[in-house]
Formats: structure tokens, C-alpha cells, sequence
């Protein structure tokens, strides 16, 4: 059975909390990027006016004003109309000076409490997430990292990406023993689906010429030789996890704290927590009963264990069972459960039917990546899903993989018969046509990580894909056309959570080179917005709450400088978020310059 990547780089990234290897300040304290939340929700009303207003209700698309009151929208249209409406008591007015006004910006797919992690983790990311442009840059940010904290047990790193990197390959344990050989280093891919070890990191985890390939992984090796290189694919980094160490969980507490501000520093009011375990489902319980969480947050429980319960914890123990609910207590839900099936396509792990362009190094040419899960045992985990009505979402980034769900799901569906369940192809990067139609008829909701367009676009065209396909990924538009609903993410800690990136992918599909990758599966800017407002309320069974700017909906609002309706489509990306608010209240606001 595999332990799935992301969990190992939890507790990766949880060894470090116990260290003084913290590579990055406290995001809450940067004044140019983060605010602190407020505590109450305020009792009078305010009325928004003065600049643009995109609703999001096909009913009334625009407004002149609209009112808030305790949270909640209580009038939308012309400002005389809302004016009347709010009339009764105490008025707060604000004036939008020319911006613009949406609902909320909800993440439909993302990891807070692995993004929170990385806060103390070294960045290894290229352009224009971080500094890594090659292998030697990698090497100097791993050796200055170790210099400031010599004293650290462990040097570890997040976000590297060899199809980025000018060498065009992963860090080896060559190139990191330079770094340190009595120190170990463990680095995590830009995917989270693989990591590289140096000699040590491999010694410690018991990884040497004579060990096998896990179930659901690979342990890379030199070329002719069976000694490991260092690079280890999917279920392969569980043969380190067993030795870190776990953080005080106040430790863990001030990240989640600082991930929460980054998040709404770019619009979000609802946040997804894709592949948590029990520690993290109890952590964030406890923050949310406190008043810790001030955006909700919506968790699925990583869902993996033979005996269909709850995930083990972080010590092998087994976990209580995980309550599921559709209500939020103190802005926390755990609202399904969370299915991996393939790995990678930048990383050439996603589990495909046809083979890769370029196979990765000691594969043949007909390589095709892998499965997760086997069918049968996937077939059973929707099954039981679907038998106790738990909403299902499963990452599915190969066309094989995604023929992997949708069987299960018939199936499933054949035995309980169709219902609104929901369930979630997350990522579905390279779906064929008649897998849309499928989809369509088993009631499947695609959500697409559309700025691969941008970030991997030249390497997916060049390397992984081949131009035919490659022009493929994230099929939006013919999506679109079937008058299907979909959403888009960001995936975030993989790419930042910036959602005016993610919209202006959708719209542009221009990748770094500069160049078009599938014009024909451009949307338009108001469907772009569908996908992360109205689209993705709708994925989370949230609609009637959330999404639009419509009456008796949640104050979830968020200011932007432009109106992304009317600026050149390519300059989407430099749209600004002036201010984001959870239920009328503001939890973030941008100083000014």
C-alpha cells in the first residue's frame, strides 16, 4: 500500500519545526504582505460603492452597492435601492475609489497545513517563486542555510524543479554532499511526489544498493549500477519519515497562523486542506474552537488504510474515526476524504496511457508512469465512500489514472445509484474527450490546475507530453462547452496562491517562453472567475453560502485595484488584491506603498 508523498514531506518539514534550521520569518510580521485577522464581526451595516461591482449572479451581473450587515449580504443593486434597504441603523460607507468588487476567492484545491510546513523549509524554487536557476545555486542556498544554523540535525529544502533547472536533472546525493556529508539533507521536489537525499540522509534511511523499490515508488540509481543516486519517487521517501522528529504543537499552531495571512493576502476566503491526517484534523479542530481561524477551511482526511478508517497518525498508531460534516465550527470543517491515484507530470510519475515523450533516466521508452492504488482497492475505497455518503475527492493527473476513477465511480454509482455526490477529479491534467463525456454522465467535477499552462507549459510541450497533447492539459474550454462545472487551483504549496496568475493562465495559456500551449482551450475572463468563485462553491456543496454577490450569501468579498473584466486579458497577473473580508469583516488589507 502506498504511503503517499505528501505525508512524508509533512513530517519532513515537522522535523525542522524542532530545530533552529526556521528558513523564513514569521509571514505575519511582514507589513507589506499580511494583516492580523479581527476578532468580531462588526453589527453595523456597510455599504460598498463606488467603483465596479462583479456579482457573479447571472441574475443581476453587476451592481452599484451592495450592504453588509452582521456577516451577511442584506441588499444588492443600485445605490439608491441599497441605500433604503440598509437604511436602519448605523451606516459605515466605503468607498471602492474606482476598484473593483467580487465575492471571495475559495481555493478548490491546495494543502494549508503543508504549505505552512514549507514556511520552514529553505526555498529551492526557480524563477519566480524563488532563486534556484541551477544545480550550484541549489548547493549554495542548502550551504548558507546550514552555515546560519550549524548546530541543525537536518538541512532540508522545498520546491526544486529540474525542468527548470539549466542542468535539466535533479540534485543528486553527489551534488549535496558537497553541502554537508555528516549533516542530513533531505529535498523535496516542486510536486511534493519526489525528493533527493544526500549520503547521509541515505545511510540513516537504511537505503543502499541492496534495497528494493517500494510498492508505489522507485529508488533511483546511477546509470549501470545499483546504488541508489539519491533521487527517491513517490512511496519511496516513507524509508526516511520514520526518524524525524514531531514539533511542539504550538509550533505548528504559529505556521498555520502564517500560512492563513498568506493565503489571504491573495483574495481567499476559503481555503482547502487536501490530504490531512489525523494530528493535522485534531490541530486544526482545536485552532478553530479556540478563535484561531478567521477564513474557513475546509479539510478531506488522506484516505489510504486497507481497513477503510481514519489515516494512522504520525507514530503508527491507529487514529479515531474522522467526523464529517457539512457545517464549519469556528470557520473548520473536515468535509471528505482525499484518494491519490498517480503521481507527477512535471515530474514524469503521473500514470498515463500512452508513453511519455522522454522517458526519465533508467526508464524505456514505453515508460508510462504508475498507479497509486490498484483498482480493486480503489473500486473498494468508493464504494464505502459512497455507501456512507462521504464526499470523495482524488488526484488524477494521467489519463490512465483518470480512467482509474471514473470506473470506480460507475461502479459505485451502479450500486447506490447516481446521486449529487460530487466527487472531485483533482488536477485532471491530461483528460481525453471521452473521458469529459464520462465524467459528465457519472456526475464527476474536474478541477483543473490551469497555471500549469505557465509554470511547466515548455517542458510539458518539449519533454513530457509532446505538442498534440501537451496543448491539452487543463481542457477548459471543451469542458466549458459540455456546460459542465469546473474550477481551478492552484495546488498551493506547489505554485503560490495567487489567483489572478491562476486567471490570467486560464485565460492566456501562455507559458514562460512566451508562448500560446492550446489557444483553443482559452475561456473567457467571466468563465475564468466562475471557476474560483460560484464554480467552486458548487464543488464544496456551498452555493447557497457562497460564491456570488447575492443576497442572504456570506460577506465573503475581496477588492482588487482592476477590473479584470476590462484590463487587456495579459494584464490579469498584475492585478492587485486590495483587501480581502471574511463575513463582512476585513482580514487583510494592503498598506499603502
Amino acid at each position: 500500500m502506498v504511503l503517499q508523498a505528501r505525508r512524508i514531506v509533512s513530517l519532513v518539514l515537522y522535523a525542522l519545526l524542532g530545530t533552529a534550521l526556521i528558513a523564513c520569518t514569521d509571514s505575519s510580521t511582514d507589513s507589506e504582505q499580511r494583516s492580523s485577522a479581527p476578532s468580531t464581526i462588526l453589527s453595523s451595516t456597510i455599504l460598498y460603492s463606488g467603483g465596479d461591482i462583479i456579482t457573479m449572479d447571472e441574475t443581476m451581473p453587476s451592481a452599484e452597492a451592495v450592504a453588509v450587515r452582521n456577516g451577511r449580504i442584506i441588499a444588492v443593486g443600485s445605490h439608491d435601492s441599497v441605500m433604503a434597504a440598509a437604511s436602519a441603523g448605523d451606516i459605515t460607507q466605503v468607498d471602492l475609489q474606482g476598484r473593483t468588487l467580487l465575492p471571495g476567492f475559495i481555493d478548490a484545491h491546495g494543502h494549508i497545513s503543508f504549505t505552512a510546513n514549507l514556511m520552514a523549509s529553505v526555498n529551492l524554487a526557480s524563477p519566480p517563486v524563488g532563486n534556484a536557476e541551477t544545480v550550484d545555486d541549489i548547493v549554495a542556498l542548502l550551504t548558507a542555510a546550514k552555515d546560519k544554523n550549524p548546530q541543525a540535525p537536518w538541512i532540508t529544502g522545498w520546491g526544486y524543479d529540474d525542468s527548470l533547472l539549466k542542468e535539466k536533472r535533479h540534485p543528486t546525493r553527489a551534488d549535496l554532499d558537497k553541502v554537508s556529508a555528516d549533516i542530513p539533507i533531505f529535498l523535496i521536489h516542486v510536486s511534493g511526489h519526489l525528493a533527493s537525499c544526500n549520503s547521509r540522509c541515505l545511510e540513516i534511511g537504511g537505503i543502499d544498493a541492496s534495497t528494493a523499490d517500494p510498492e508505489g515508488g522507485v529508488i533511483q540509481r546511477w546509470p549501470d549500477s545499483s546504488e541508489p543516486n539519491g533521487v527517491l519517487e513517490e512511496s519511496a521517501s516513507a524509508l526516511i519519515q520514520r526518524l524525524l522528529p514531531v514539533p511542539s504543537n504550538e509550533q505548528r499552531r504559529q505556521l498555520i497562523r502564517a500560512a492563513q495571512d498568506y493565503y489571504a493576502s491573495y483574495g481567499l476566503t476559503t481555503i482547502q486542506d487536501g490530504a490531512t491526517y489525523a494530528p493535522e484534523i485534531a490541530l486544526l479542530r482545536d485552532m478553530a474552537q479556540k478563535g484561531e481561524l478567521y477564513v474557513d477551511v475546509v479539510g478531506y482526511e488522506f484516505y489510504h488504510i486497507k481497513n477503510y478508517s481514519s489515516a494512522d497518525n504520525a507514530n503508527g498508531s491507529q487514529a479515531q474515526p474522522i467526523q464529517f460534516s457539512d457545517q464549519y465550527n469556528g470557520h473548520y470543517r473536515v468535509g471528505g476524504r482525499k484518494l491519490m491515484l498517480d503521481g507527477s507530470p512535471q515530474g514524469k510519475t503521473a500514470y498515463l496511457t500512452k508513453p511519455y515523450l522522454q522517458a526519465p533516466q533508467g526508464q524505456d521508452e514505453e515508460y508510462r508512469g504508475y498507479p497509486a492504488l490498484v483498482q480493486q482497492i480503489l473500486n473498494d475505497y468508493v464504494d464505502t465512500a459512497f455507501a456512507a455518503g462521504i464526499p470523495i475527492i482524488a488526484h488524477a493527473n494521467g489519463d490512465a489514472a483518470a480512467d482509474q476513477l471514473i470506473q470506480a465511480v460507475r461502479l459505485a454509482n451502479e450500486n447506490y445509484g447516481k446521486a449529487d455526490r460530487r466527487t472531485v477529479m483533482i488536477h485532471a491534467q491530461t483528460v481525453r474527450e471521452d473521458q469529459l463525456d464520462a465524467m459528465q454522465a457519472e456526475g464527476i467535477v474536474p478541477s483543473y490546475f490551469a497555471s500549469h499552462t505557465f509554470y511547466w507549459g515548455d517542458w510539458h510541450r518539449d519533454s513530457v507530453f509532446g505538442v498534440e497533447r501537451a496543448s491539452r492539459i487543463s481542457p477548459l474550454k471543451t469542458t466549458a462547452d459540455r456546460n459542465m462545472p469546473y474550477t481551478t487551483h492552484n495546488d498551493t504549496p506547489v505554485v503560490p496562491p495567487d489567483m489572478m496568475r491562476l486567471l490570467w493562465a486560464s485565460a492566456n495559456r501562455i507559458t514562460r517562453s512566451g508562448k500560446v500551449l492550446g489557444e483553443q482551450q482559452r475561456v473567457s475572463v467571466m468563465e475564468g472567475l466562475k471557476a474560483m468563485t460560484i464554480n467552486a462553491a458548487y464543488q464544496y456543496f456551498e452555493e447557497q453560502q457562497k460564491g456570488s454577490i447575492s443576497v442572504g450569501k456570506l460577506a465573503d468579498l475581496v477588492i482588487l485595484d482592476q477590473n479584470p473584466l476590462k484590463v487587456d486579458k495579459l494584464a490579469i497577473k498584475d492585478i492587485v488584491v486590495v483587501e480581502t473580508i471574511k463575513e463582512g469583516v476585513s482580514v487583510y488589507r494592503r498598506p499603502a506603498e
